[in-house]
């Protein structure tokens, strides 16, 4: 059963345009993760303020075991470049999800 795992990012005013643009560098830096099936970045629009960052895993557990490798660490280290940047969302929240199967 998959697993939706969704990160919610308070993100200040005007920090839209460069949360954006460090997920786009790195969009693709967990395709190689054991499990993992899918991410979406979501830009607030209406009636929320905060980013979603909606990720998909074939099981708790490869969601789990991503997050205490290290390419999670390298993943949150900003671009990719050798020197941690400043972080750009204020706080998180982590939201966890399973699939309901409704059959055929």
């Amino acid at each position: 059963m998959s697993v939706v795992v969704i990160n919610a990012l308070d993100v200040p005013e005007g920090g839209g345009a460069e949360i954006e643009r460090r997920f786009a560098v790195r969009r693709h830096s967990v395709d190689g993760a054991p499990g993992f099936e899918g991410f979406q970045l979501l830009r607030p629009v209406a009636g929320e303020s905060r980013y979603f960052v909606v990720t998909t895993w074939a099981s708790r557990e490869d969601f789990e075991q991503w997050q205490t490798s290290g390419a999670r660490v390298a993943h949150s280290d900003g671009d990719g470049g050798s020197a941690p940047r400043r972080p750009v969302a204020t706080g998180s929240t982590l939201l966890e999800f399973e699939v309901v199967d409704l059959g055929a």
